[in-house]
């Protein structure tokens, strides 16, 4: 996925800590969630939205305290009812000469609903696929 534009950017607090140290994986998971709302909002923002799924989350670097971590998102299809959103979070650290390292990818499915929590229209009724920038292989265990 290119990076583009990052929807949230967080520095990541020792509050967020677990037993080891690193920063707790529901923590980049909460965010990684947020940052696809986000991301379904500001596409259709007449539209109250939910999360349907969010495909494989493979870890690849740990997060530290003091790391700014940046979830950056684009759209990857747009059906009936949902948008998925791809979302890349990376970790920037260090003093003077920042290092950036990824963290994850994954896949969320949002969903649109209306006030009584059904789901609701948000495009013409036909799904499109987005054409998005090459993303990495991801591996299936």
């Amino acid at each position: 996925m290119k990076r583009g534009q990052a929807q949230i950017r967080v520095v990541m607090m020792p509050k967020d800590t677990n037993a080891l140290g690193s920063i707790f994986g529901g923590v980049i998971l909460s965010y990684l969630d947020l940052a696809a709302a986000e991301h379904a909002r500001r596409h259709s923002p007449q539209h109250l939205f939910v999360t349907k799924i969010l495909h494989e989350v493979d870890f690849i670097a740990p997060v530290q305290v003091g790391d700014t971590v940046s979830y950056y998102t684009e759209t990857s299809r747009v059906g009936n009812t949902s948008i998925a959103v791809r979302v890349l979070v990376e970790a920037e650290r260090g003093i003077g000469k920042r290092q950036v390292i990824k963290v994850t990818e994954a896949e969320v499915v949002m969903v649109a609903i209306d006030r009584e929590g059904n789901p609701t229209a948000i495009g013409n009724g036909k799904a499109k696929r987005v054409k998005a920038t090459p993303k990495a292989k991801v591996s299936r265990r």
